[in-house]
């Protein structure tokens, strides 16, 4: 005898899927969660096979992004030495042109770069990064393409303070070039300085060099040139010169700073 086959229509399998819809619908909360555990349990197995598949796909992608990250780190860091080398050779370059125009028997050069300036009214200063860990002092005499253009006023371990040459306070025994005349030079704001109550007018353009100072300054050097002489209101057969620096320190972005005697 032949045995029946037995057909299942579409819409009789439509009809026992929403039935077993409306059933998951109605049941208990606690039933279902019986029911998602011991699926998990059942298809545990395959579902492990297939996360393991798929993690196992992504891996070579990991890694080459994690050695393409590192290739990047160490290139960062090979183009920060080169510019840090060029910079080191640039500053040599500088130190070694100062020496060849002007030997400095028994004294050592600090390059140091400015991190800020004031040039507001008669307050006149840098502030450098370099300080007593680098064998700077209060009284060491600073150069600006090499000339003169003030003195280290404060010292911290890492930063220093410069008084400018135009500051309102700074003083500086000079003489004028040709003469025997040594006066002392004061700051007056405004990337000028003055030389008050000399006897005779000194011709505009006339260089202005510092004196030396022993343990400081071994020789005198150029610190800037008059631009002008004025007649003192209060003494009128006086005259009062005007210098300005031999640089413009307002465009400089480094100095150098004259260590006599150092001890290394």
């Amino acid at each position: 005898m032949a045995r029946k086959q037995f057909k299942v229509s579409r819409q009789m399998l439509f009809t026992w899927f929403m039935l077993t819809g409306f059933i998951f619908l109605i049941s208990p909360q606690s039933l279902i969660s019986q029911f998602h555990f011991a699926f998990a349990r059942i298809f545990s197995w395959p579902l492990g096979v297939g996360r393991s598949i798929s993690l196992s796909a992504q891996m070579p992608q990991s890694h080459a992004e994690q050695f393409k990250q590192a290739e990047a780190r160490y290139q960062n860091h090979i183009a920060n030495l080169e510019f840090e080398l060029q910079e080191v050779q640039q500053k040599l370059e500088k130190l070694t042109q100062m020496r060849q125009r002007r030997p400095l028997e028994g004294a050592k050069l600090i390059l140091s770069d400015i991190i800020m300036s004031n040039f507001d009214g008669t307050h006149n200063e840098l502030i450098i990064n370099r300080g007593f860990d680098d064998g700077l002092a209060v009284g060491q005499f600073v150069l600006g393409n090499n000339s003169v253009i003030g003195i280290v006023s404060e010292v911290s371990s890492r930063t220093a303070r410069v008084k400018l040459i135009t500051d309102g306070t700074s003083n500086m025994v000079v003489k004028v070039e040709g003469q025997k005349l040594v006066r002392l030079m004061q700051g007056v704001g405004n990337n000028r300085a003055k030389i008050g109550l000399v006897k005779a007018k000194i011709n505009l353009g006339s260089k202005i060099f510092t004196e030396k100072k022993p343990g400081y300054l071994d020789s005198p050097m150029i610190i800037g040139s008059v631009t002008g002489c004025l007649k003192d209101d209060d003494n009128p057969l006086l005259w009062n010169i005007m210098v300005s620096p031999a640089c413009e320190i307002e465009r400089l972005t480094d100095v150098a700073i004259m260590i006599m005697n150092p001890n290394d």
